[in-house]
């Protein structure tokens, strides 16, 4: 069976892929992912997707396509004129690779392929992460033959008929030590800081403000993404290279961590700062993990504040708002910390179970073709 694999969410992608790697399928399904080589338009940044899928020898197919923002600039309009070129060329794509079954994680880039493939009467299936489905995936849905599902409060935006709650394909990696990239000795309580593969500037903003006091307490590591346009992370380098010698011990930032590496992280990690994305969502639940969540002003459907909020009323862990003082991200900190043992306990009693074997449950369906 050939399967093509798309869309904008790599964590559950890369979960389904690796299980399929690993297991005895293997020799009768052969993967081909269809994505961004760059992270941004911009910018000739290679995407994380990118290195991990070719990392794994996996073919990968860059996908030119448009879409619509909630901005209206200069660089929207272009967008938009890209919309049609990714039609066209996902027919390219479609056609020369003639795959058995479309499997698409959602996103701007899965519209075409699967629109297209519906058309050429390939079996389209579609996942969703988020509590509120977004647009993209709404639109796919239509076009799609199963669509599965993470959270139930989703299951009123899909077809009954058609929909399956599997939960979220969670990486097995992060529950194991493969690799360790930073040479690090646990002296004081570690925090892990994140947003998402790209990084956010607002958040290393808030950090920068608050790590002369953070380092007097805790480690913290500092994934800070590689955004060129604000260079995050070469002015936290050189933060880090002013400290005096023990202190650098106490500060590690990072582009990004790998597959292979973040299991690591995880593991020596005691509470995590981070956006509330519906995979570090899952994660942390699976890893038990307390977390201050600071959501994305500006996600859809304000599907990050919602997942932050079941943290929050869950007892799990926090909110902080992005447009707040960075002295109350300090003072939520403190605050996690000095209760950490009661945020763990919480985790037990959760409304609901989370599914675990959602990647089985993907891969069941989409090889009954």
């Amino acid at each position: 069976m050939k399967l093509l694999i798309t869309g904008g969410h790599l964590t559950p992608a890369l979960a389904v892929v690796d299980k399929i790697i690993d297991s005895p399928q293997k020799e009768s399904i052969s993967l081909t992912f269809v994505g961004r080589k760059y992270a941004l338009d911009s910018e000739q940044t290679l995407s994380l997707e990118y290195k991990e899928i070719t990392k794994r020898n996996i073919p990968f197919i860059s996908l030119h396509a448009g879409r619509i923002t909630r901005l209206l600039n200069f660089r929207s309009f272009i967008n938009a004129l890209k919309i049609p070129v990714g039609f066209i060329h996902a027919f390219l794509i479609l056609t020369q690779q003639a795959p058995d079954v479309i499997l698409s994680f959602g996103g701007y880039l899965a519209i075409p392929v699967a629109v297209v493939g519906w058309l050429l009467r390939i079996p389209v299936f579609t996942h969703e992460q988020t509590i509120c489905p977004g647009l993209a995936n709404r639109v796919i849905a239509f076009f799609s033959k199963k669509i599965f599902y993470s959270f139930p409060e989703s299951k009123h935006f899909f077809p009954s008929r058609k929909s399956i709650l599997t939960g979220n394909p969670v990486r097995s990696t992060v529950f194991k030590i493969i690799d360790k990239p930073i040479d690090l000795v646990a002296s004081k309580p570690v925090i892990y800081v994140t947003g998402g593969s790209l990084g956010s500037h607002g958040i290393n903003d808030h950090i920068r403000a608050i790590l002369p006091e953070l380092l007097q307490d805790y480690i913290v590591i500092h994934q800070t993404g590689d955004i060129k346009e604000y260079d995050d992370y070469e002015h936290l380098l050189r933060f880090r290279r002013s400290l005096p010698e023990e202190m650098k011990q106490r500060y590690f930032p990072v582009k990004h961590f790998f597959d292979n590496e973040i299991g690591y992280i995880y593991s020596v990690s005691d509470m995590v700062v981070a956006r509330a994305g519906a995979n570090t969502f899952f994660e942390l639940i699976h890893l038990k993990k307390p977390t201050i969540f600071i959501p994305l002003p500006w996600s859809a459907q304000k599907e990050q504040q919602k997942h932050a909020e079941f943290f929050k009323t869950n007892k799990i862990g926090e909110i902080f708002e992005q447009k707040e003082q960075s002295s109350h991200l300090l003072e939520l900190i403190r605050t996690v910390f000095s209760h950490k043992e009661t945020y763990i306990k919480n985790f037990e009693a959760l409304p609901y179970q989370i599914r675990r074997d959602a990647t089985d449950a993907i891969i069941h369906e989409i090889t009954q073709e």
